[in-house]
């Protein structure tokens, strides 16, 4: 499990789990050994997550994808209701987390493929590499020469990764009951704002 800002900095990682290993017993644990959400913040999650105060999830059932509303786009219809505006919106910024993975694989090719490296020396090499894509973004490192290197690694060799998400989707509901529905009325208010500020 990881996190990032907005420039693309991860600002947590959780290294060791297996590919199966739900999303939310992840968090679960993570949060467990100290990691905490800053007060007045939250996280933008996706489904595999519950709905918390903390960590907002997409509404289920309804639209999110990117490229479905590029296709809703191309047809010059608007959003349906506040839920279709609110996972638009959600998706967007959630990118960023997808963006800075593939910025991180990209510059550390060795992440998408698989190795024989005992598992210790495997979560060490992914945090490694976390930190080491930190510090290049600190200093300001140019990014640019990454689209123009050859592959060093054949990409024949690259092994998809799992999401995982939506098999485990039901470990989302071991949540406390209150923290859901706080998760879904703050997601209520602020898709509310955003449909009154679309209409308006």
């Amino acid at each position: 499990m990881v996190a990032c800002d907005f420039d693309l900095n991860f600002t947590f990682i959780s290294c060791g789990w297996e590919g199966s290993a739900s999303d939310a017993g992840v968090l679960r644990s993570a949060i467990s050994k100290g990691f905490e959400v800053p007060a007045g913040k939250f996280y933008l999650v996706d489904g595999g997550y519950g709905n918390t105060s903390s960590f907002l999830a997409p509404y289920p059932g309804v639209r999110y994808h990117l490229g479905e509303f590029r296709r809703r786009r191309r047809n010059d219809t608007g959003y349906a209701n506040k839920e279709e505006l609110f996972n638009h919106r959600h998706a967007l910024l959630r990118n960023y987390i997808e963006r800075a993975i593939g910025v991180l694989k990209k510059r550390f090719p060795l992440l998408k493929v698989g190795n024989h490296y005992p598992i210790e020396s495997q979560i060490r090499i992914h945090a490694a590499c976390i930190v080491f894509h930190n510090i290049i973004r600190c200093q300001n490192g140019d990014e640019d020469w990454l689209d123009h290197q050859p592959p060093l690694i054949p990409p024949e060799t690259y092994v998809d990764v799992p999401e995982g998400d939506d098999a485990h989707h039901q470990d989302a509901h071991h949540q406390h009951q209150a923290d859901l529905n706080n998760g879904n009325n703050l997601r209520d208010q602020i898709a509310l704002q955003m449909w009154a500020d679309y209409n308006n």
